[in-house]
């Protein structure tokens, strides 16, 4: 074989894999908008359902739950089948839910529609194995670090939903066929998702790559019964599943401890969001050149540190103290998010799916527990701090584990072995191609 059809075959590899990229990005962004959208509709849901503060903590528990549970299938059928196809499923499997919600009359209704409309959120673990498959070792830890940073979609309602709200008619348009108020938000999304699904479909590009095709589902569950794998997701709790508690919990944190307006609340919650979102890929190049320990150890130091300041009962008084102390656990979650992550292909690169599924499950399950935490912690404290004790008390756990924990960074040498299973499979393209 001739080095030409070899540099033609990995340049359109190398096409092929930013456009998986792109296409996962927007749709996880898209996805998690609709999985967060509740953490500021919860606050006009409340009022019109008149929901006590337990009761709305239950609402945001639904919405994580049903984004949790599922995600390590999530990733093993997208390993088994292709992100093409599953990625498609999981955006389309929300709309109904979406629909439904137009006209909910009831708060248990309201819930079951949470859970089921949370499925969206179980796009991580598809995004995560998709684009594993289609980059190499050395370009993991940044390419998975750009996807998470769909994570970032959480800021979508924070922006939109408040001025809807004041802007559209409570009664909707066209005699209410169009709904208004809260419902006209989760209207929007089913045209998005339904959008971002035909595109994905049609533009991704085929044949996929199939990582486990002719492995059996029982063959893809070993890796699981490792502790390391089970300790990664305990990480990823507390960067993952503390950061999806804080985007549904911190806007009625702004406007129940500081008074602030709902448009103001949703505001500083995205100035948390967008370094927890937007740094996932500086956090995974860190993890490329230093190692995903080095890094994750950093992110855990820095939400202590600022967690003792939040956990102190009136110490921080001004609101712009305690944004920028939450602004600095975001940018510590942005990074640390992706660093646990960059784990993965390094000890199991021929299971990302089955491990990233099950580490996004356990992260995702904090998004459900944090907030019922949260909402038990101040009923029974009496302090808004409890919050942050919790969320400090984990934080230390964590640390104290991955520092006595026996990992290792991998050899040269094993590292050099995945380089070369994956230049193999550029050959095969190469052969197929040529």
């Amino acid at each position: 074989m001739s080095i030409e059809p070899l540099q033609s075959a990995v340049s359109a590899y190398s096409r092929s894999s930013r456009r998986v990229l792109t296409l996962a990005f927007i749709g996880f962004t898209i996805a998690f908008a609709v999985w967060m959208m509740f953490g500021v509709l919860g606050v006009p849901i409340r009022k019109e359902f008149g929901l006590s503060q337990v009761e709305l903590s239950w609402l945001l528990a639904a919405a994580a739950l049903g984004g949790a549970l599922p995600r390590m299938w999530s990733g093993i059928l997208t390993d088994k089948y292709g992100g093409r196809i599953v990625f498609t499923i999981h955006l389309l499997l929300a709309v109904p839910a979406l629909f439904l919600m137009l006209y909910v009359k009831s708060f248990p209704q309201l819930l079951a529609l949470a859970v089921w409309a949370g499925l969206a959120g179980n796009t991580f673990s598809v995004g995560i194995a998709w684009c594993s498959a289609w980059f190499p070792p050395e370009r993991q830890g940044f390419a998975l670090g750009v996807f998470g940073a769909g994570n970032v979609g959480a800021s979508i309602t924070k922006f939109i939903g408040p001025p809807l709200l004041a802007i559209v008619p409570a009664a909707g348009f066209f005699g209410g066929l169009i709904p208004g108020g809260w419902r006209f938000v989760a209207f929007i999304y089913i045209f998005l998702l339904v959008g971002m699904a035909i595109a994905i479909w049609r533009a991704a590009p085929k044949p996929d790559q199939i990582p486990c095709a002719g492995r059996s589902f029982l063959e893809m569950h070993n890796p699981l019964r490792y502790l390391r794998v089970w300790r990664f997701g305990i990480y990823y709790v507390a960067v993952f599943g503390a950061y999806v508690a804080l985007s549904l919990w911190l806007p009625r944190y702004y406007v129940d401890v500081y008074g602030l307006e709902l448009w103001l609340a949703s505001l500083l919650t995205a100035l948390y969001i967008f370094p927890a979102s937007l740094l996932r890929p500086v956090g995974g190049w860190f993890s490329d050149h230093w190692g995903p320990r080095v890094v994750t150890k950093g992110a855990f130091a820095v939400m202590i540190v600022a967690g003792v300041f939040l956990s102190v009962p009136g110490l921080i008084k001004s609101v712009i103290v305690f944004a920028l102390l939450v602004f600095l656990i975001g940018v510590a979650m942005g990074v640390g998010k992706a660093s646990v992550y960059r784990f993965i292909p390094d000890y199991y690169p021929r299971d990302v799916g089955a491990v990233g599924g099950l580490v996004g499950l356990l992260g995702a399950t904090g998004g459900i527990f944090f907030p019922l935490l949260f909402g038990y912690g101040e009923t029974i404290t009496g302090i808004h701090e409890a919050t942050w004790i919790i969320l400090l008390l984990f934080n230390l756990l964590c640390l104290v584990w991955l520092q006595f924990a026996d990992d290792k960074s991998l050899s040269r040498e094993e590292i050099a072995a995945l380089k070369e299973k994956v230049t193999v499979r550029i050959d095969k393209v190469a052969v197929s191609n040529g």
